[in-house]
This record gives structure tokens, C-alpha cells and sequence, in this order.
């Protein structure tokens, strides 16, 4: 198993970063790494996703969703071909900090024969994109709500 884990501390509640986080039709305006998200978004549906990791190729799949729960974190497991040969569970998770802020975390869990192939592009062009979807939400919450401490 590998794990790519990124995190980022944003000037508004969890409640706040859920709305932006969720409004998956207003993703190409702000989103550089999920470029879209289509489907019934709730736990057991499958869905369709979009990303576009800097520097690698973009990819459409069609994850299922594991869990759904409001203003606390989103979880969505993928697979590449078949199961077992490159699979992915991405989650979102909202922590509230209890002072107006909220930590986020954008992690994924990959498994299966091929991530040994895959290792570079996950450590640099994956993890780049976390970051740059991370410093997005943040920007895009804290604009929209116009919060500061």
C-alpha cells in the first residue's frame, strides 16, 4: 500500500469549506486538479471524475462512493482496468479546530500490482496536484465567505 497525504488549515468552519468542497458543477472555475465531478453523489453510487496532475496525463474514471458524510469527509474507492491492479481511495476530511478554522485533509490510499510503476508519478505529480486543489479550496472559501480571524 501507498499514501499521498496533504493537508491545509482554512479561515472558515467546516460547514463553509463543505459547500465549496461540494459544489462539484462549480469545480472547473476554481479546481486545478479535479477538473470535474458528475453523478448522484451519495454513498454506494458511482460516480465520474476528472483529474489533471501537473506535468502527467489527465484521467477520467468512475470511482464508487464509500461514504458521504455532511461536513466531515467524502470517500470515493477507483480502480484502473480491474480491481486489484492499480486502486485508489481518495477521501476529504474536515476537522473542525473549534476556533473558526477547519484543517482539511486530501488523502488516498493506493493498492494493487502496479503502483510500484506508478510510484514516481504519484509522489510528485499526484501530491502536487493535493496541494494545488488544497491552496484552491482555500482561497476559493475564504474569498467566497470573506472570513479572517
Amino acid at each position: 500500500m501507498k499514501e499521498i497525504k496533504t493537508d491545509i488549515i482554512i479561515n472558515a468552519t467546516p460547514d463553509k469549506v463543505w459547500k465549496v468542497l461540494t459544489n462539484f458543477g462549480d469545480y472547473p472555475n476554481w479546481n486545478p486538479f479535479l477538473k470535474w465531478l458528475r453523478g448522484n453523489v451519495k454513498t454506494n453510487n458511482k460516480i465520474e471524475v476528472r483529474i489533471e496532475p501537473p506535468g502527467a496525463r489527465s484521467m477520467t474514471f468512475k470511482p464508487n462512493v464509500l461514504k458521504f458524510d455532511v461536513n466531515k469527509s467524502f470517500r470515493w474507492l477507483g480502480h484502473m482496468i480491474v480491481p486489484g491492479l492499480f486502486d485508489g481511495e481518495h477521501i476529504f476530511e474536515l476537522t473542525d479546530n473549534g476556533n473558526g478554522t477547519t484543517t482539511f485533509v486530501q488523502r488516498e490510499q493506493f493498492r494493487g500490482i502496479l503502483i510500484p510503476l506508478f510510484t514516481k508519478m504519484l509522489d510528485v505529480n499526484t501530491k502536487q496536484g493535493f496541494e494545488l486543489m488544497n491552496k484552491a479550496l482555500k482561497e476559493r472559501v475564504e474569498t467566497k465567505f470573506h472570513f479572517s480571524i
